[in-house]
């Protein structure tokens, strides 16, 4: 190719990249109107090809020394210290991760649906017939439930040996068990989706199936203000690994014009987001329920702080980062 035909078509991209340059070199002059900032190292791997191959090809000095300025310049911006990591995630959560959330909204109402449904539709038959119960869990794992949360507990939702544990503790095992529970979601989804579906629906109908028999029981008093501050942050994060798992399977049985192999790597990338902004939720959910779920606040306030936390998450999902949705 020769330089002025490969000027031409690369320099949309080289534009697009001095101004996130200047955007990122220059704080505090940011203009309104850039581009997405999270597209940054991706545009920086262009550079470089770019880069690579006008030195390969040997075309003219001066465009070789732009093109080696403008490395060195993003290399500077992307592997710089201090706040740039918190700066990073807080930009990720605040833009990229609902943005690709809502471009993916019919997948993570289908994976929502496999979840919440089966959980509520449980829910409803074990308060009914309690016996339904031991269709899902065993009776040592029914006795263990109903001990934790047996309104006569000091600390209800901790089990016996955990009682001694302290809130950082317990924040170490939430945190654990939680983003184990959203990862496994995720990565079920290599199984064609057939994985991710599966543990959306087993999840589903364990957590209504214990919530049904817990409150026939009587043990609501404990059950729902423990769960309800936590809830909407753990809940909806289970959702979207279950989303971002059936985008992988979604690429394994329905990959259109493309080979399988691209339309993984492609929808992978989207996966990935969402899982990581899950995996950020969880962890929220995770303090939420270390250090203030079993805490001796009134259960009135327990609850409002559940309903003020589906508001929060709602509102976030929905208008986080909406200012940019016309860009992509």
């Amino acid at each position: 190719m020769k330089q002025d035909a490969f000027e031409s078509a690369a320099s949309p991209i080289w534009t697009e990249y001095r101004v996130m340059l200047d955007a990122l070199e220059n704080p505090r002059r940011r203009r309104a109107h850039i581009p997405d900032l999270a597209s940054f190292p991706q545009l920086h791997r262009r550079l470089c090809s770019d880069y690579a191959l006008a030195r390969s090809r040997r075309y003219s000095p001066g465009l070789i020394a732009d093109l080696e300025v403008l490395v060195r310049r993003g290399h500077r911006q992307l592997y710089r210290r201090g706040s740039a990591p918190l700066r990073a995630t807080l930009d990720f959560m605040a833009r990229q991760f609902p943005r690709t959330l809502r471009r993916h909204s019919a997948v993570f109402w289908i994976a929502a649906a496999l979840f919440f449904l089966p959980m509520i539709g449980m829910g409803v038959a074990v308060h009914q017939d309690t016996d339904l119960v031991y269709s899902l869990l065993d009776a040592e794992q029914v006795a263990d439930l109903e001990s934790l949360y047996d309104p006569t507990r000091h600390a209800p939702g901790r089990g016996s040996e955990r009682l001694a544990d302290t809130d950082v503790a317990m924040f170490g095992f939430y945190v654990m068990n939680n983003v184990g529970i959203g990862f496994r979601t995720f990565a079920g989804g290599l199984v064609l989706g057939l994985g991710s579906l599966v543990i959306l629906l087993v999840n589903g109908l364990s957590i209504g199936a214990v919530a049904g028999h817990l409150t026939r029981l009587d043990y609501g008093t404990t059950f729902w203000p423990f769960v309800s501050g936590h809830g909407p942050f753990e809940l909806t994060a289970i959702a979207i690994c279950g989303a971002a798992g059936l985008l992988l399977g979604q690429a394994l049985l329905a990959p259109g014009q493309r080979t399988r192999l691209a339309a993984l790597r492609a929808n992978a990338r989207d996966a990935v987001i969402l899982v990581g902004g899950a995996a950020l939720m969880l962890v929220s959910a995770a303090v939420i329920e270390a250090f203030w779920s079993a805490g001796p606040a009134p259960s009135g306030l327990k609850y409002g702080v559940g309903v003020l936390g589906w508001v929060l998450v709602a509102v976030y999902l929905a208008l986080a980062g909406r200012a940019g949705d016309d860009a992509h």
